[in-house]
């Protein structure tokens, strides 16, 4: 029950050290003459007890809880009967047989070796995590004791406060960026798999899209066919219709609540616009199934055009309403943050207010602009929810908006659905679509870049 009240118990004595830190650090002020004999802020020597607490007892609790149900299953496979233990297959069954008799989840059979097992899992586990638990504490103990007694008017404390939070900053810096490459790498090394068995020519310039594998020789209707085309081609099309809906609507709008509206009609009109990025994809995908398709089914049928059920049309116009929000409000926010100066200038030499928006409002705001242009485009690009309600799951090679089409994150989460076999192509075809999925993002960004670096150097 100790190891419970463990990580709590970290964290009040952490608080607990720094404030006692600082009160000793203030009586070490005192006595030397007053606070300015100090060498660094009370607060950082508060900090530097504070840290030499929580550190150590974090990094070990974080330890031990990564490796304590390996450490422990390990060990008790090690005692249990040959018979039960010998086959690797059954040892993962009698894994879980014990650890739902202790959870009482499921009802397990009355095996008494089982029960005896259980019995015994539960006893190594409390024995290991009250060991770990005073491990913890004595280190706790001892840091504090240590770094107590370390305060002094010469102490830099500031100094090594700010060397121990860089470091954690580099850190944490670091995690991100291979967290990153892992990703990156496990795509690319599944993909690279993928294309051992399909030519990359095939996959890129393929007009067919059929992933579904034959399992015998003589099987009809799984062709196997890994042509990419038509997902990317659905993925434009959506895309670049939700695009036509967001880019106008969401500039335009940003443009007036900056420029034109009142202080009072922005207030309420720029929060009433931000709700819409925060309504879940399966409502504007139930919208866009009910009431968009229908709609554009029916109009459709009066001048005689033959629509679909299932529409890119459908799902591109509620993408697009979608993501409105994400152009219109940085979009605004970058507008509003040009300098005041600029508009004056431009009032100054006599232009008007539509002029001074367009050759020096609108340029000036550009980088900003672009950027929440291309948070849009992903945001469309890997929307799965809306698609799979709308636009359906067929991969048609079309340029009608009025048929149906799918798009690369709907493929990649049909091919991923229920239990694969991560040896065949149908399953790693998911991971060769992420990588062409990553490496258009990556040109986005670089594209976007290359424009912001251009227009900043400009108006700098």
């Amino acid at each position: 029950m100790i190891f419970s009240y463990l990580f709590p118990a970290i964290l009040i004595t952490g608080a607990c050290g720094f404030f006692i830190g600082r009160l000793k650090a203030f009586r070490v002020g005192a006595a030397s003459g007053g606070i300015r004999e100090l060498h660094s802020l009370p607060n950082h020597y508060g900090l530097l007890v504070g840290l030499a607490i929580l550190l150590p007892a974090l990094i070990a609790y974080g330890l031990w809880v990564s490796v304590e149900t390996s450490l422990v299953d390990s060990r008790i496979l090690n005692e249990l009967p040959p018979d039960l233990a010998a086959n690797p297959g059954s040892q993962s069954l009698l894994l879980n047989d014990i650890k739902n008799s202790l959870a009482g989840n499921v009802t397990v059979s009355n095996d008494p070796e089982v029960v005896q097992a259980a019995a015994r899992y539960a006893e190594i586990k409390q024995t290991y995590r009250s060991a770990v638990s005073a491990a913890v504490l004595a280190m706790m103990a001892v840091f504090a004791l240590v770094s107590y007694r370390s305060i002094s008017a010469t102490l830099r404390a500031r100094n090594i406060v700010e060397s121990i939070i860089t470091f954690i900053l580099i850190l944490c810096s670091g995690v991100a960026i291979l967290t990153t490459l892992g990703i990156i790498m496990s795509v690319l090394f599944e993909a690279i798999r993928f294309f051992k068995v399909i030519p990359l020519q095939d996959f890129l310039f393929g007009l067919n899209w059929s992933p579904q594998m034959a399992i015998r020789a003589d099987q009809t209707g799984s062709s196997g066919a890994f042509g990419a085309v038509p997902v990317f081609a659905g993925t434009f099309m959506i895309a670049s219709i939700a695009m036509l809906v967001a880019i106008p609507v969401g500039l335009l709008t940003a443009i007036y609540l900056s420029e034109f509206a009142d202080q009072r009609f922005r207030t309420v009109v720029k929060p009433m616009l931000e709700i819409l990025a925060g309504i879940p994809t399966v409502v504007y995908g139930f919208f866009a199934a009910l009431v968009i398709a229908p709609m554009i089914r029916e109009t459709g049928g009066l001048v005689g055009l033959s629509v679909a059920s299932e529409s890119a049309l459908a799902a591109g116009l509620v993408m697009g309403v979608m993501i409105i929000p994400f152009v219109s409000s940085l979009s605004d926010d970058v507008i509003h943050a040009v300098p005041q100066a600029l508009r004056d200038g431009s009032y100054g030499l006599g232009a008007t207010k539509f002029e001074t928006i367009r050759y020096v409002i609108f340029p000036a705001a550009l980088p900003g602009i672009v950027g929440g242009v291309l948070l849009a485009v992903s945001r469309a690009v890997g929307e799965t929810m809306i698609v799979v309600m709308a636009a359906g799951l067929a991969a048609n090679l079309t340029a009608n908006p009025f048929q149906a089409v799918t798009t690369v994150t709907v493929q990649i989460v049909t091919l991923l659905v229920g239990d694969q076999e991560f040896d065949s192509p149908k399953t790693l075809a998911a991971f060769a679509l992420g990588l062409i999925l990553f490496i258009f993002t990556l040109v986005l960004n670089y594209i976007a870049l290359r424009v912001v670096r251009k227009y900043r150097e400009q108006y700098e």
